[in-house]
């Protein structure tokens, strides 16, 4: 590959999410490297045999103005992207205290991450989030490197029209068609390059109405690299479509992978009030059941627990006045009327009359 002039004759076409999960994924046990020629990128894998690490070692150092590494996160801005966060999109007070907690802590990525996929309501504005400030955080890289570029996810572009660009990126003169694709990536790829790809502005006006999101993989183009050396086909690296907001802890893999972890682990509900409302509900619904099968016909019996033996109900006679003995008062029985004159007589008290004076004359 020394020596040969060779030149992409368009902007890179790189896919954004690939990016995104390398650059979630680098740390001090994974390097990755991201070609300037034609845009691949490369795992240096350490589970690979010695021999295909030191061919694969020795083309990375040989041509390093080819390849350049992807930077790894540092603590500084782990700790950045979690308050951001925090600061800007979480809005319940005892969230964002028990949040604000988990940052101060050992293991912060981890318990972070697991406290936003535990709490339905943060996780959705956790993604966004992240996505956001990692896609800032991957142009300036670019931008750095002096990486002419368009993010593949941007471009509405057919299929068939994304294969021909990527087989051809290295041909002078093509058709008609593709020519004039290449005019709308450079002029795409100059948008990258404006302030307002560092610093997004919010798009103002009433915001849109919330509607239930929908996780479709876009319509992507199969790769077609032509550059690749040997030393390093093993190396490629090129997943599928996938949320790497899940991998921002270097813990996790993939989604699932956090996912299982939680299955796995001790933790509460992921929100006590429910819990502790389908438990009342649960247990009004044995209550339910149990009164359901309450005879009334047997002799006095707690309503709520039906574990008294019924051997002790011999008299079926009693009926539902048995049941009730005891809860409604007993009524007296009607008084007669002469009963109640006397009862009447006994009561009055005798008032002895008073004589007056008779005044002398």
């Amino acid at each position: 590959m020394n020596g040969q002039p060779i030149k992409c004759r368009q902007p890179l076409i790189l896919r954004y999410h690939r990016l995104l999960e390398v650059f979630s994924k680098a740390n001090d046990v994974r390097d990755f490297y991201l070609d300037k020629l034609e845009g691949f990128l490369v795992y240096f894998d350490l589970d690979k045999g010695e021999e295909e690490l030191n061919l694969a070692e020795k083309e990375l150092k040989e041509n390093s103005d080819r390849y350049v590494a992807i930077p790894k996160l540092t603590y500084y801005e782990t700790r950045k992207f979690m308050e951001g966060f925090v600061i800007e999109k979480v809005y319940d007070i005892d969230t964002k205290e028990k949040l604000l907690e988990i940052i101060n802590s050992r293991g912060a990525r981890e318990n972070f991450l697991e406290f936003v996929y535990d709490h339905l309501t943060e996780l959705d504005k956790w993604q966004q989030f992240y996505q956001e400030r990692s896609r800032v955080r991957i142009i300036e890289f670019l931008r750095e490197n002096e990486v002419v570029f368009v993010f593949e996810e941007d471009l509405e572009m057919s299929v068939s029209i994304l294969e021909k660009l990527k087989e051809h990126k290295f041909t002078v003169r093509v058709a008609k068609d593709i020519a004039q694709a290449r005019d709308l990536l450079e002029a795409k790829s100059k948008m990258y390059y404006s302030s307002d790809a560092l610093n997004p502005r919010p798009k103002r006006g009433r915001p849109p109405k919330q509607q239930a999101k929908e996780e479709l993989e876009p319509g992507l183009a199969d790769d077609f690299y032509t550059t690749v050396p040997s030393t390093l086909r093993p190396f490629v690296f090129s997943p599928e479509y996938s949320n790497a907001a899940a991998m921002f802890s270097s813990k996790f893999d993939s989604e699932e992978t956090l996912l299982a972890s939680m299955k796995g682990s001790s933790k509460a509900p992921v929100d006590k009030k429910l819990h502790a409302l389908s438990q009342r509900l649960e247990s009004l619904r044995q209550i339910s059941d149990r009164l359901k099968t309450v005879d009334l016909s047997e002799p006095s019996m707690d309503l709520a627990t039906k574990d008294i033996s019924q051997e002790e109900s011999t008299d079926e006679s009693k009926g539902l006045s048995s049941l009730l003995q005891g809860v409604i008062p007993k009524m007296k029985p009607k008084k007669s009327l002469k009963e109640r004159a006397l009862e009447k007589k006994e009561k009055m008290k005798e008032v002895t009359r008073i004589k007056s004076k008779k005044t002398k004359e």
